[in-house]
């Protein structure tokens, strides 16, 4: 979810440019830019942090199960490769 407080706070930075000659529409222009802004960032393929930071934790518990799996099979490779003690 896109916070609409960033968006509004973007629309009134860009309003703020506006050259003082145009400020009687800044409102018409800071909803025109909220709008425009809005209307891009929904179509941008996005995820929230939370959704970010759970496959971020995902990822790094299959990593550390993906290393324990590679020393098992160095360690069963390394047992079969080494000839039995002979008596």
């Amino acid at each position: 979810m896109i916070d609409l407080n960033h968006i509004d706070d973007l629309a009134r930075r860009l309003s703020d440019l506006i050259p003082p000659g145009l400020r009687e529409s800044r409102e018409e222009l800071q909803q025109a830019f909220k709008g425009a802004l809005q209307s891009g960032l929904s179509r941008l393929d996005l995820v929230t942090r939370e959704e970010y930071e759970v496959q971020r934790a995902v990822l790094l518990k299959t990593r550390e199960k993906l290393d324990a799996l590679e020393r098992t099979v160095r360690e069963l490779e390394a047992a079969q490769n080494t000839p039995p003690a002979s008596a």
